[in-house]
C-alpha cells in the first residue's frame, strides 16, 4: 500500500496532514495564500520490527525534514518512566548546515565543564564566523544581567560530603540499576532544502556530528554538518519521484543508484570507509528518557575525543556532546525557562551550572509544534564522569515545574588514539 505525498515547501511545521477518501495525504495550512504544494513521492508501509536499509528515503515523524538512512546503529535505550521518583535535594538538583566537512575555529583550550552553546545559526554562509564567536565558549561565563550567577563547586576525591551526594546518586545514575532495551537508531543524512525550516521554526538545531581534529591542534572542532541519529519510530519511508530526492554534498559521494533495488540506493566503498574510520566518534551506543508532567526529555550522549596534555602543568581534557530533545506529550502548553545541571567529574569535581534557557532560546512546546531538539557539549579532565538535572518549565496558565533530566554517563573511549577523520574521500 503506498499513499500520495506532498512536501510543504514553506512553513513545514505549521501544517497538518490530512488523509483524504482516495488515501492521498494533504497538508494544510493556516495561510495557504503563499504556499505552493509540491509532489515529492509516496509513502511506503513503515516497518515494525525488520530494519530500513541503507538509502531509504524518509520523513522525520516529529521534525518533518527529508532524509535517507545512511547506516543503523543498536543502542540501549534506559526509560526511567517506570520508576519515575523525585529527586531528592542532596542531590543537587532543584525539585545546516553546510554540505562539506569544515574545521570549525572553536577555542577548546578552556577546561571549563559546560560549554552549551547559544549560536542557533546554521546558515551555511556564517557556519564557520559563528562557530568563531565568544559565545560559543562555555556560558558559564556570560555577562548577560538576566541570568542568575553560575555556581562552581571544586571539591576533592576525600570530600565526605562530595561522597555522600555522588553515593546517594549513584543508584540513579548507574545503568546497571535500570532495565535497558536494544532499539535501533540511524545514521541519516538530512536534506539541505529543509534545513531552513529547521532554523525558520526554531523546533530544532539542524544536527551536525562534531568530533576533535588532529590530537596535536586541540583548539580545532571538525563538524560534518546535515547529520542526525533517528530512531527507528520516526522514520516515515517514502518512494521519491525525482531523480535527486535529497540535496546534500555527501548524498552522492555515499550512495549510487541501482534502479532495480528497493530502495534504489545502496552504499559505495567511502560511506563503508568513512564508517570505519570514525566509528569511535559516530557510536551512539546510549539513550536515556524520563518523563516529567508529559514532557518527556531523551539525551544521547558522544565521545568525541581528548585534548593531551603538552606539559607537567596542564591535564588531558576530555569533549562529550550530548543531544537533548524536549516533547510535550500533553495537551496544554508548556515553555522552557531555565536549566540547571550538576556535573560530576571522576578527578573530584563537582560543578553546578544555571542559566535562562538552553542555546540562547526559551522553546515552546505546544500541541501543534510538541518537539525541540539541540546539542551542545561538555568538557571534564577526567576520562569520565556523570550529568543530571532539571529544566524549570512553566505551562501557559502559570503552572511551574523542575522537569528532570535523566541522568547520564560520560564516557571515554580509552586505548582509542586515531584522529577522527572528516575526508570523504
Amino acid at each position: 500500500m503506498r499513499f500520495s505525498l506532498n512536501i510543504l515547501r514553506i512553513s513545514l511545521y505549521r501544517t497538518s496532514y490530512k488523509a483524504t477518501s482516495n488515501r492521498s495525504i494533504v497538508i494544510s495550512s493556516n495561510d495557504l495564500s503563499y504556499v505552493r504544494l509540491a509532489e515529492v513521492g509516496k509513502f511506503d508501509v513503515p516497518k515494525l520490527y525488520a530494519k530500513y536499509e541503507t538509502g531509504q528515503l524518509f520523513l522525520h515523524r516529529v521534525f518533518g525534514y527529508r532524509g535517507v538512512i545512511l547506516f543503523p546503529w543498536i543502542a540501549k535505550v534506559y526509560d526511567r518512566d517506570s520508576s519515575n521518583k523525585p529527586i531528592s535535594s542532596s542531590s543537587g538538583v532543584g525539585g545546516m548546515p553546510t554540505s562539506n566537512s569544515m574545521a570549525l575555529g572553536v577555542d577548546l583550550s578552556s577546561t571549563s565543564s559546560s560549554s552549551e552553546s547559544s549560536n542557533n545559526n546554521t546558515d551555511p554562509s556564517s557556519a564557520i564566523t559563528a562557530a568563531t564567536e565568544p559565545h560559543l565558549s562555555s556560558d558559564k561565563t556570560t555577562s548577560t544581567t538576566d541570568k542568575p550567577p553560575i555556581q562552581r563547586d571544586d571539591v576533592m576525591e576525600d570530600d565526605l560530603e562530595t561522597q555522600a551526594i555522588h553515593s546517594s546518586y549513584i543508584s540513579e545514575i548507574t545503568k546497571d540499576n535500570i532495565k535497558g532495551s536494544a532499539q535501533t537508531y540511524y545514521q541519516v543524512l538530512i536534506d539541505s532544502r529543509d534545513c531552513q525550516f529547521l532554523k525558520y521554526t526554531k523546533k530544532a538545531q539542524t544536527e551536525a556530528v562534531t568530533f576533535l581534529g588532529n590530537q596535536d591542534n586541540g583548539r580545532t572542532l571538525y563538524a560534518v554538518p546535515g547529520l542526525d541519529y533517528v530512531s527507528h519510530e520516526d522514520i516515515i519511508p517514502y518512494t521519491a519521484v525525482d531523480q535527486r530526492p535529497i540535496h546534500h554534498e555527501l548524498f552522492y559521494k555515499f550512495l549510487k543508484r541501482v534502479p532495480d533495488k528497493d530502495p534504489p540506493y545502496e552504499a559505495r566503498d567511502t560511506l563503508e570507509l568513512w564508517q570505519k574510520r570514525n566509528h569511535p566518534w559516530l557510536e551512539l551506543s546510549d539513550v536515556h528518557k524520563e518523563t516529567t508532567e508529559g514532557v518527556r526529555v531523551t539525551v544521547i550522549p558522544f565521545y568525541m575525543g581528548c585534548r593531551e596534555a603538552h606539559s607537567p602543568q596542564s591535564n588531558d581534557v576530555y569533549w562529550w556532546r550530548y543531544c537533548i530533545r524536549l516533547e510535550n506529550l500533553g495537551e496544554s502548553t508548556v515553555q522552557l525557562r531555565e536549566r540547571h545541571w550538576r556535573i560530576f567529574s571522576l578527578s573530584g569535581t563537582l560543578e553546578t551550572v544555571r542559566g535562562r534557557g538552553v542555546v540562547g532560546s526559551e522553546p515552546i512546546l505546544t500541541k501543534r509544534d510538541p518537539a525541540f531538539q539541540y546539542s551542545s557539549h561538555v568538557s571534564l579532565q577526567s576520562p569520565s564522569g556523570h550529568m543530571w538535572g532539571t529544566f524549570r518549565m512553566q505551562r501557559d496558565d502559570g503552572h511551574v515545574f523542575e522537569c528532570r533530566i535523566p541522568p547520564f554517563s560520560l564516557e571515554s573511549k580509552q586505548g582509542v588514539f586515531s584522529s577522527p577523520s572528516p575526508d570523504t574521500e
